[in-house]
């Protein structure tokens, strides 16, 4: 990985920062609190997001920045044969690959994610070998043994070996249950043989029994054949019987049906001939009938019209009485005028309760103004007091030797001056509090004057209440004139009309002689009712005569079919007794023969049962057959996956085993360099701790300047080897502040040393407030604070004649 260019907008002191950077060994140099680390934490925030800086969200942005302006890292960076832009800023984070418009990852989560993968490292183990924080050089020392031997394991990559030792472990776990299932579901041997020798014995016995069944059905269904023509005859034969007697038992009912209706004939033309002399007796008696009923009608109508002239004089009384009624409601009519002069009252009152209401609304509106604004400029004053109470606490607590809570400057001989102008401020503010507590109290009673115009209007509001009525009264009074006046109208035409309808109507009526003709007609009414049916009667005389001929000689043909029948019943020659026996040896030959295919079916099915129980023994048998051979691929398969682990395992001990002196050897080149040859071995006990070897011998007790060249050593040993394991160089590498114990010689060490190592870390960048190591870099950038704004500024300084354009 190397480090193209950087770009920092709003992050922490720097406002708008670019950097330009390339290979070699480049110096990023200024006084402490410049923003020299802020460089740093902005790379690694934008890789790693928020869990890689210092502070909170809101401590990120820069002091100053308006509230919405952009808080924006961004990193251009070569990995690989690829190119990559890297923009991440507090709500989001894009990743671009070789110039492509369109973001490869384009959220928080997945851009972390996704440089994670590339990387091949977590944001701890990227940070404890490409870089080299502020006083973390000794990155292993705080760590337990065990620790230590799984932080190399995996920043060298050895860790994936036991990630595969993992997964081929799951592998052999599944293997081996598959293995035990194909092993547990084999048929055993002795069960196959058995089942198939049961098999086949009870196939020879359900073809016996088939055989058996044929037979039997073959012998009843020849019996039923000798049978079954004997039976069919003596149904047909039975059938024409039942014709015969059926058509017997219908000329027997003609036969009395005959009888009957000649005796029912005889005795309709009996009663006939005597209705026609009771109807002789009857005419002279209706005589009188008809004219009777003529009075009647003409009585009728004349009681009608005499009904009716009474219930118009009833009507016309009630008309009259109405009108009267009328009359009377017009004379109770207001006066002309009286409306519009109580409407005009009325007008004149509104007005006045209008003036009043508005009065009342002002004077409460001025009333409940008061009350608030009191009541708001106290609680305002409350909450002054409180803040310059709180001042003063706080200013008091600093004392005179502490910061201003306010603008953060010393106090000093200022501070009883800012004390007093506190405790002016606040006696202010009490009095201030009091008169509005007071003015809140007078304000609790409602005013007199707002009093006496509530009690105006609701006099005003009763007056015109009760106006409003009258005039109501007298509108709905004045309304009612035109429609009583059209009343009267109609009234008095209809009065004509009821008189005129009575003069012709008459005005008596013998209601004793219209009852006494109707006695005389009910008394002859029952006659007339008799005299009728009898007619009906006589009239069918000649009717009756012809029915009566032909009953006779209906009777006469029925008596004939009957002698007919009874002699072709004695011609067929049915016996009943003999049919029965036949249907019973037929019915019982049939349940034979039926028993007999119900029992060859069952045979046949327990034969196909028999032959399927064959099969399945024998598919049973190559089933175990396939999970053998299933079960032998299983196995060599688990025995591949085992020794593949044992391999692995070899490896990683013999990985491990050589881990320790491979590290050791490195640290210790590079210990000779750093030390100019004073120190020429470092090594690595059991528990990956370090000792210092001088002249071969353990170094019981080293400085701090002599514990941070060793650690240095070790971490550019893990880079090294990390890049020897990945066949590439480690292309980046980030010291800062390395140099607090070395002194001049030692620093001046590492920077030849760091410049010598070109070829295994092309790009290497040192951070530090040292200006004497600046002769050593192939580029110098210099951090400063502007002071007035708060800002960190950034350029690029020339080394020795030698400019390198940032």
């Amino acid at each position: 990985m190397q480090i193209n260019r950087l770009r920092l907008r709003n992050f922490r002191l720097h406002e708008d920062t670019e950097l330009v950077l390339g290979a070699g060994l480049t110096g990023i140099i200024g006084p402490n609190g410049a923003g020299k680390t802020t460089i740093l934490e902005a790379i690694a925030w934008a890789m790693y997001g928020m869990p890689a800086a210092r502070g909170s969200r809101e401590t990120i942005r820069r002091r100053g920045a308006p509230p919405r302006s952009k808080v924006e890292v961004e990193v251009d960076f070569t990995l690989g044969h690829h190119q990559y832009r890297l923009v991440r800023s507090l709500q989001g984070a894009e990743l671009y690959q070789d110039g492509d418009p369109s973001p490869v990852a384009n959220s928080l989560a997945t851009v972390t994610e996704r440089l994670t993968r590339l990387l091949g490292m977590t944001r701890d183990e990227f940070f404890n070998t490409y870089f080299t924080g502020q006083k973390e050089l000794a990155v292993m020392a705080a760590m337990s043994a065990p620790e230590r031997a799984q932080f190399l394991s995996r920043v060298l990559g050895y860790e994936r070996l036991r990630l595969a030792q993992d997964r081929l472990k799951e592998r052999r776990t599944g293997l081996r249950a598959k293995l035990e299932t194909l092993r547990e579901g084999l048929p055993d041997p002795a069960e196959l043989e058995a089942a198939e020798a049961q098999a086949r014995e009870r196939l020879s016995l359900t073809r016996t029994r088939e055989a058996e069944a044929a037979r039997i059905l073959a012998a009843a269904e020849r019996r039923l054949g000798e049978i079954r023509p004997r039976w069919e005859q003596l149904q047909r034969l039975r059938e024409s019987a039942l014709v015969v007697d059926a058509e017997y038992a219908a000329a027997v009912a003609q036969v009395a049906g005959a009888v009957g209706h000649l005796e029912r004939a005889q005795r309709q033309a009996t009663e006939a001939l005597d209705a026609a002399h009771q109807l002789d007796d009857l005419a002279r008696q209706l005589a009188p009938l008809t004219e009777l009923r003529a009075t009647a009608a003409e009585l009728e109508r004349r009681a009608e019209s005499y009904a009716a002239r009474n219930s118009l004089l009833v009507q016309l009384e009630d008309v009259r009485a109405h009108l009267a009624s009328v009359d009377e409601r017009m004379a109770r009519l207001p006066a002309p005028g009286a409306v519009e002069g109580e409407s005009s009252r009325a007008h004149e009152l509104r007005t006045r309760l209008a003036v009043v209401a508005a009065e009342l609304e002002a004077l409460r509106t001025s009333w409940v103004r008061d009350a608030q604004d009191a009541r708001s400029k106290r609680q305002s004053l409350l909450d002054q007091y409180q803040e310059l109470k709180d001042q003063r606490q706080r200013l008091v607590r600093a004392g005179p030797d502490g910061n201003c809570p306010t603008c953060a400057r010393p106090l000093t001989t200022e501070y009883q001056k800012v004390l007093d102008l506190l405790d002016r401020q606040i006696e202010e503010v009490v009095f201030n509090g009091n008169f509005y507590k007071q003015r809140i109290d007078q304000l609790q009673v409602e005013p007199a004057d707002l009093e006496l115009l509530e009690r105006r209007r609701a006099a005003a509001e009763r007056e015109l209440s009760e106006t409003t009525g009258t005039l109501g009264r007298l509108a709905a009074l004045a309304q009612e004139a035109g429609s009583l006046g059209d009343e009267r109208a109609r009234l008095q035409a209809r009065i004509g009309e009821l008189e005129g309808a009575i003069a012709g109507l008459p005005t008596d009526y013998d209601q004793a002689g219209h009852e006494a003709v109707v006695a005389r007609i009910r008394l002859l009414d029952p006659l007339a009712l008799q005299a009728e049916r009898l007619r009906a009667i006589a009239d069918r005389r000649d009717t009756l005569a012809a029915e009566l001929d032909q009953a006779r000689r209906a009777g006469d043909a029925a008596v004939a079919r009957k002698t007919q029948l009874e002699v072709r019943r004695r011609e067929l020659g049915y016996d009943e007794t003999a049919y029965h026996e036949t249907r019973e040896a037929d019915a019982r030959l049939d349940r034979e023969r039926r028993a007999a295919e119900l029992a060859l079916v069952q045979a046949q099915g327990d034969r196909t049962s028999a032959e399927e129980a064959e099969a399945a023994v024998a598919r049973r048998r190559a089933e175990r057959a396939k999970r053998e051979q299933a079960a032998a691929a299983v196995a060599r398969d688990l025995a591949l996956h085992q020794e593949v682990d044992r391999a692995l395992t070899e490896l990683r001990t013999e990985l491990n085993t050589s881990l320790r002196p491979d590290l050791s050897e490195l640290a210790s080149g590079f210990l000779r360099d750093l030390t100019n040859g004073r120190y020429t071995d470092l090594e690595l006990d059991e528990q990956y701790g370090t000792t210092l070897l001088d002249d071969g011998e353990p170094m019981a007790v080293v400085s701090g300047g002599e514990e941070d060249v060793a650690n240095l050593a070790i971490r550019l040993a893990i880079s090294q080897m990390i890049a020897e394991r990945a066949g590439q160089p480690l292309s980046l590498l980030v010291l800062d502040e390395i140099f607090g114990s070395l002194d001049e010689d030692r620093r001046g060490a590492v920077v030849d040393l760091l410049r010598s190592l070109a070829d295994r870390f092309p790009q290497v960048i040192l951070i530090t407030h040292i200006e004497s190591v600046r002769e050593g870099f192939d580029r110098v950038i210099r951090v400063g604070l502007d002071l007035a704004r708060g800002v960190a500024t950034v350029a690029e300084e020339p080394v020795g004649g030698r400019g390198v354009a940032a």
